[in-house]
């Protein structure tokens, strides 16, 4: 079994979950965060430290949320690692609670550093 990161990340991109992840599973893009689910151990603890509620097991997803499994997959390939806790898009605030959001997705390669 694996996490996966769901539309309410999008626009908002806290990062408190990583902090807490034994195994660095979570992947940073422009504006969402993803969970490497080859890395993923299950342990649920970033489940608590998302503060929008964006984090699920594979088997647990909301309706609707079905595709959010294999994006995560595929963007833990091309994205960057994130192992520490940066702070949350400017407008995180504003998106927290906006549904849908999907169509606001970066999928840009960003770097590291």
């Amino acid at each position: 079994m694996t996490h996966v990161v769901t539309e309410s990340c999008i626009q908002c991109k806290y990062t408190d979950c990583v902090t807490v992840c034994p195994v660095d599973c979570f992947h940073e893009g422009p504006n969402f965060l993803v969970i490497d689910p080859c890395e993923c151990i299950d342990c649920t603890l970033c489940v608590a430290e998302c503060p929008v509620d964006a984090i699920f097991r594979d088997v647990d997803m909301p309706d609707g949320s079905e595709g959010y499994l294999e994006l995560n997959a595929q963007l833990a390939q091309i994205w960057p690692v994130i192992i520490q806790k940066k702070a949350a898009l400017p407008e995180a605030e504003r998106w927290r609670h906006v549904m849908p959001k999907r169509e606001f997705l970066g999928f840009l390669v960003i770097s590291s550093g």
